[in-house]
C-alpha cells in the first residue's frame, strides 16, 4: 500500500544555516548586552524618557512634542516586563537608580533592536545582489561603530528607530526580488505588508522615520512607473499591483499609526501634569483632574448659567476670562488715557473671580428658569461678573498694551458720557447647524460685540504690575478667519439658583450635581493630541552639547553622556573616526563615479555592463538617498540638534562603504596584481577600524576608568570635550 510504503522511509528535514549570519547576530548581542545594567545611574536623555516610562507605569496622560507615542510605549514595555512601578524621580543626570528600577529591563529593548541591525545590514547587501564579503563588511562596520553601540545600550530611541528603518528597507528589497519571481504569492504579500508595517513603526517611534518612509514611497513609485510600461501585464493586473501597493504602503501604515495613539490614549486614562495644554473637553475625558471638577455639569448653557470661560488657544499658557475690583490706570506710562473701568484679564489659575453669569438682556433675572432656556448660535447675551456683578463691556478706547484693539472692561457707571455697551452675540464656530445649542466644554464660541463688531480676544501680552502680570484681553475688530485666540469654551458650569448676591457667592464655590457625560470620540482626541504634538514648542535653550549639522559629517563634536563622580569613568557619544571618514569618502567616491559614468554613457561609452550600471544606480539611490533624506532636512529645522540625530543618516552611509569597495575591486582594478593589492589594503583598513573601536571602547561602555593621560590621548580632535580631572 502507498501509505505503508511511505512509512517505511524516514522523514528528513533539511535546513540551510548561514553560519556567518548567526555569528554576526551572536557578536551583535554580546556587544550590545554586555554589562547592560552598568552604569546603574541616569545617563543623559534617560532623564527625559524615564519620566514618560514612569507616567506609563502609573497610567498618567502626557504629551511629548518630540514625536509619536510608539517609542515611549516600547520603553515602557521594558519597564513593565521588569516590574517597574514608576516610582523614581527623574530629575538629574547621574542620579543613582533605586533598587525598584529594573535598569537591565529598561535598556533591553533598545539593545536588542541595536543588535538586530547588524544581521539586517548583512541581509540588505545580499538582497542588493552584492557579494557575501560585501555583506559581511557592512555588518562588521555597524558592529564596530562606537556611536551606535553607545546609543543602543541606553534607554533611548535611536536604535529602535534605525532597526525599523533597516527592516523597512530589507522588506522592500525582498518584495522587489519576489516581484521578479512570483508576484502576488504569499511571500510577495508578506514582504510588501511588512514594508508598510515597518515604515509605520519607524514613523511611530520618531518623526525622523518619515524621511525613509518617503524615500521608499518614491522608489516604489518609480518601480510602479516601470511596471506600467510592461506590455506583458494586462490593465487589470496593473490595477491590482497599484491597489496592493496602496493598501500595504499607505492604508496599513496610516491605520497602524492611528492604532499607536489608540493604545496610548487607552492606557493613559488618568489626569496628569500635561492636562493644562489640552482643551477642556479632552481634560474632562480623563480620570481625575478637571473631570473630577466637571463631573455632572449641565451640558447646555442657558440664560442664568454660571460659567468659566477658557481660551482655546492655550498660549502662552492656559487661562480663563477673569475680572477683579481693580480698575485700569487713568493714564498709562506712555501718556495714553484709559476708561478707568474695572479690569478684565485672562488668568492662568483657577479662581472664584473666573466665574461669569450668562444673562438675558431682556430680563433682570440671574438664575436659570424652569425649564431652562438654552442659548443657541447667534443669540445675544450679557456676561455678568459673578463676584462684582459688573457687565462685560468694550468701547472705542484703546487697549492698554494693544492700542490697535479696543479695551475690554467691566462697566462702572461714572455718570459721564460713556454709556454701557455690554451686548455680545454668541457664535458657535464648531457648530453643525445654525440651530446648534451652546454646550459645556464641547462648543468653541466667539463673542462678537454688538455695537462695534469687535471680538473678545486674548492678546497674549502680560499686563504691567497694576494688572498683576495677568494676560491682556482685548476687543479685536480686524478678523481674518477664526483664530484660536478669539475662541472660548465653557469649562466649569452650573445652573444658577440664587438671585441674591451673597447666596450666589456661596453658590459659586459649590459643586454641581447634574450628571451629563461629555466623552470625546477617539478621532477627536487623536486629532487634538496630534495637533498639540506638531505645534507644541518647548523653549529651545542652547545646550552645552548641541551642535550644527555641519559638525556631524566630520564628527567635530561629541556628547558626554555620563561621568562617574569618584572613578572618573565616563560614557561618550563618539563614533569610530575611521568609519565616519570612510563613509564620507565612500559617498564622495560614489557621486564622482556616478557622474563620470553618466557623462560617459551620454557619449555612448559604457564602462560597466548594463545590469551593473542599473544596480549601481539603484543602490546609490537607496544608500546615498537614505543618507541625504535623513541628513539634509536638519538644515531647515529650528530646534536644538545633537550628534545622535545623524545616526540614521550615518547608517545608510556605512552600508555604502562595502558597495563602493566591491565596485572598485570588480571594475576598476583591472589586473590580478592590482586586485590583490587592493584587497590587502582593505584588510589593513579593517584592522585599523577594529583597533579604533577598541581604543574608544572605554568611552563607549564606561569601563574601565582611564587615567588623565589616557583620556588626553583619546582627544583626537581639539573640538572634542573629554573630561579630565585635574587632581
Amino acid at each position: 500500500m502507498p501509505v505503508l510504503g511511505a512509512l517505511k522511509r524516514p522523514v528528513l528535514l533539511r535546513a540551510e544555516i548561514n553560519v556567518s549570519l548567526v555569528a554576526l547576530a551572536v557578536a551583535a548581542v554580546a556587544s550590545r548586552l554586555r554589562g547592560l545594567a552598568s552604569p546603574r545611574a541616569v545617563v543623559f536623555d534617560e532623564v527625559y524618557y524615564g519620566q514618560f516610562v514612569s507616567l506609563y507605569a502609573k497610567r498618567i496622560f502626557f504629551v511629548d512634542d518630540s514625536g509619536p507615542p510608539l517609542g515611549h510605549a516600547l520603553l515602557a514595555l521594558g519597564g513593565y516586563l521588569g516590574g517597574f512601578d514608576g516610582n523614581f524621580l527623574w530629575n538629574r543626570i547621574g542620579a543613582e537608580y533605586t533598587t525598584n528600577v529594573p535598569v537591565w529591563s529598561l535598556r533591553l529593548l533598545p539593545a536588542v533592536a541595536g543588535a538586530l541591525c547588524i544581521p539586517l545590514a548583512y541581509q540588505i547587501l545580499v538582497e542588493l545582489h552584492f557579494s557575501h564579503c560585501a555583506a559581511l563588511g557592512a555588518a562588521l562596520l555597524l558592529l564596530l561603530e562606537n556611536s551606535l553601540i553607545t546609543q543602543s545600550r541606553l534607554m533611548l530611541l535611536e536604535s529602535i528607530l534605525i532597526f525599523f528603518i533597516l527592516l523597512a528597507v530589507l522588506s522592500y528589497l525582498k518584495f522587489c526580488n519576489s516581484q521578479k519571481r512570483s508576484p502576488f504569492s504569499a511571500t510577495w504579500w508578506f514582504w510588501l505588508l511588512l514594508t508598510g508595517v515597518a515604515c509605520s513603526c519607524a514613523v511611530g517611534v520618531k518623526y525622523m522615520g518619515l524621511f525613509t518612509y518617503v524615500l521608499l514611497l518614491v522608489i516604489a513609485g518609480v518601480h510602479f512607473w516601470h511596471l506600467i510600461g510592461d506590455q506583458a501585464l494586462s490593465n487589470v493586473s496593473v490595477l491590482c499591483h497599484l491597489l496592493a501597493r496602496g493598501l500595504a504602503l499607505v492604508v496599513i501604515p496610516v491605520a497602524m499609526y492611528l492604532s499607536f495613539f489608540y493604545v496610548h490614549l487607552t492606557l493613559l486614562y488618568r489626569s496628569g501634569p500635561h492636562d493644562q495644554i489640552m482643551t477642556s473637553a479632552f481634560q474632562a475625558s480623563l480620570e481625575g483632574g478637571l473631570a473630577r471638577i466637571t463631573q455632572g455639569q449641565p451640558l447646555e448653557v442657558a440664560y442664568g448659567s454660571q460659567i468659566t470661560l477658557r481660551n482655546v488657544l492655550g498660549k502662552p499658557m492656559p487661562c480663563w476670562l477673569h475680572s477683579h475690583k481693580n480698575t485700569y490706570p487713568i493714564r498709562y506710562e506712555n501718556g495714553r488715557g484709559s476708561s478707568h473701568q474695572q479690569q478684565v484679564t485672562c488668568y492662568p489659575f483657577k479662581d472664584v473671580n473666573n466665574w461669569w453669569i450668562v444673562k438675558d438682556p431682556g430680563t433682570q433675572q440671574l438664575v436659570v428658569s424652569n425649564p431652562p432656556r438654552p442659548i443657541r448660535h447667534g443669540q445675544i447675551v450679557q456676561l455678568v461678573h459673578g463676584i462684582t456683578t459688573r457687565y462685560l463691556n468694550t468701547h472705542d478706547v484703546a487697549a492698554p498694551l494693544s492700542p490697535h484693539a479696543q479695551e475690554v472692561s467691566c462697566y462702572i457707571d461714572y455718570n459721564i458720557s460713556m454709556p454701557a455697551q455690554n451686548l455680545w452675540r454668541v457664535e458657535i464656530v464648531n457648530r453643525e447647524s445654525d440651530a446648534d445649542v451652546w454646550k459645556t466644554i464641547l462648543s468653541e464660541v466667539r463673542f462678537v460685540h454688538v455695537n462695534t463688531s469687535a471680538m473678545l480676544r486674548l492678546s497674549g501680552v502680560s499686563l504691567p504690575d497694576w494688572g498683576y502680570r495677568q494676560l491682556e484681553v482685548v476687543g479685536e475688530k480686524l478678523s481674518k478667519g477664526y483664530h484660536q485666540s478669539m475662541l472660548w469654551n465653557v469649562e466649569e458650569h452650573r445652573y444658577g439658583k440664587s438671585q441674591e448676591q451673597k447666596e450666589r457667592e456661596v453658590e459659586l464655590h459649590s459643586p454641581t450635581q447634574i450628571d451629563i457625560s461629555k466623552n470625546l470620540s477617539f478621532m477627536a482626541k487623536f486629532t487634538e493630541l496630534q495637533w498639540k504634538i506638531l505645534t507644541l514648542k518647548n523653549e529651545d535653550t542652547e545646550h552645552k552639547y548641541s551642535s550644527s549639522p555641519l559638525a556631524w559629517i566630520t564628527m567635530d563634536t561629541n556628547i558626554v553622556y555620563w561621568l562617574h563622580p569618584a572613578s572618573g569613568a565616563q560614557i561618550h557619544l563618539i563614533g569610530n573616526v575611521l568609519i565616519w571618514t570612510s563613509a564620507n569618502a565612500a559617498t564622495l567616491a560614489y557621486l564622482c563615479l556616478f557622474l563620470w559614468y553618466l557623462l560617459r554613457r551620454r557619449r555612448r561609452i559604457c564602462d560597466v555592463p548594463e545590469d551593473v550600471w542599473w544596480a549601481w544606480v539603484f543602490t546609490g539611490g537607496l544608500c546615498v538617498g537614505g543618507w541625504a533624506v535623513n541628513y539634509l532636512p536638519f538644515f531647515l529645522m529650528e530646534k536644538t540638534l545633537f550628534l545622535y540625530h545623524y545616526l540614521p543618516a550615518l547608517t545608510f552611509q556605512i552600508l555604502l562603504i562595502p558597495v563602493v569597495l566591491q565596485h572598485l575591486n570588480d571594475h576598476l582594478c583591472r589586473s590580478q596584481l592590482s586586485k590583490h593589492m587592493f584587497q590587502a589594503l582593505i584588510v589593513a583598513w579593517f584592522s585599523s577600524v577594529y583597533l579604533t573601536y577598541r581604543t574608544f571602547s572605554p568611552l563607549t561602555y564606561g569601563e574601565p576608568p582611564l587615567s588623565p593621560a589616557e583620556l588626553r590621548a583619546l582627544r583626537w580632535k581639539e573640538s572634542w570635550d573629554i573630561l579630565i580631572r585635574k587632581h
